[in-house]
């Protein structure tokens, strides 16, 4: 698979650590994927479709209720700043006010903008359980300094050893070609199913929503979605 082609033909369009880590680590695996595995054809569709027709997978990282009335399917990139931006503003109160309380589920695919984010995508993908959503907001935290950096790896392998993962395994993480591949394929079925362009995009429900929101208006199409559903 030419993953250079894939990226560019795409189309997409860009729109303390210490602390962080110790949170994520605490976590410890709860469930979820497989640390790696293989890819191959496309993962069979085993969970419930969420609203929307929404087809979800079992090697998807899902945080929340499966038994929430919406689903909020995001597809971001590592080295997105606005995907950041969403991560470190919005997501917080998202969680907080309908996450946890059982509204909303948040399911969780990479759309790597470039080979760094791909790469980085991986190793996060070797991260199991809820510790996945701890090391990406670690990662989304602190994406000016590990995605600007001279050796973005090093950077996040930095990281990724408060995750858990020894040297060895982080490194096989970055080059496993069943994880990349399958990244890949859940990223073409995002441009194929819902249009996904930019990131990041939301589908909410079945419904694509472009672009990083303030917290009130993405509350407000949470809140439309969930009226929808009731």
């Amino acid at each position: 698979m030419d993953r250079r082609n894939i990226l560019i033909g795409l189309g997409v369009v860009a729109a303390g650590a210490a602390a962080g880590g110790a949170w994520w680590l605490s976590r410890g695996p709860q469930g979820g994927p497989p640390a790696s595995g293989s890819a191959g054809a496309p993962a069979a569709t085993t969970l419930a479709a969420a609203p929307g027709e929404m087809p979800l997978y079992d090697d998807d990282r899902i945080l929340g209720d499966a038994a929430a009335p919406v689903t909020i399917l995001e597809y971001s990139s590592l080295t997105c700043p606005h995907c950041a931006a969403f991560h470190r503003e919005t997501l917080p109160r998202v969680k907080t006010e309908w996450i946890e309380s059982g509204r909303a589920r948040l399911v969780y695919r990479h759309y790597p903008l470039d080979q760094v984010a791909l790469r980085a995508a991986a190793a996060a993908n070797c991260v199991p359980g809820d510790g996945f959503f701890g090391f990406m907001d670690v990662l989304f935290q602190n994406q000016e300094k590990w995605a600007g950096s001279q050796d973005p790896f090093a950077a996040v392998g930095q990281y990724a050893a408060l995750a858990g993962l020894d040297k060895a395994t982080y490194e096989k993480c970055l080059s496993d070609e069943a994880v990349i591949d399958r990244i890949l394929e859940k990223q073409a079925d995002g441009r194929d199913k819902y249009n996904v362009t930019s990131t990041p995009t939301f589908v909410i429900n079945g419904t694509p929503v472009a672009g990083n929101r303030p917290y009130e208006e993405f509350n407000s199409i949470l809140e439309e979605a969930a009226t929808k559903a009731s």
